[in-house]
């Protein structure tokens, strides 16, 4: 099960913020069972479709249970605000791989 979250930055947030957001969210693997994988990042795309989605991360979970419980758990519930800090607007799409 793939977690994918894209930001829309608000135009305040800096590299900076974006950086401890990224640590913040890839330590959820050591804290929250279930999690395998995650990347972070900001757009590598050549396209130019982003739409003004220019950050964002890919979760990678052990399947669709592991991400239920992950998105209720209090580690996750504690990094939105983090997230919302620093987005305008927030996509979540999940796929099961």
């Amino acid at each position: 099960m793939l977690h994918v979250v894209l930001i829309k930055p608000k135009s305040s947030a800096t590299e900076i913020d974006f950086a401890a957001l990224w640590e913040t969210i890839a330590g959820l693997k050591d804290r929250i069972p279930g999690i395998v994988g995650v990347t972070c990042g900001p757009n590598v795309s050549i396209e130019g479709l982003e739409q003004g989605y220019t950050q964002g991360f890919v979760m990678r979970f052990e399947g669709k249970a592991a991400r239920d419980a992950y998105i209720p758990h209090p580690e996750h519930v504690a990094v939105v605000p983090q997230v919302l800090a620093v987005a305008e607007q927030v996509m979540v799409y999940d796929l099961e791989d």
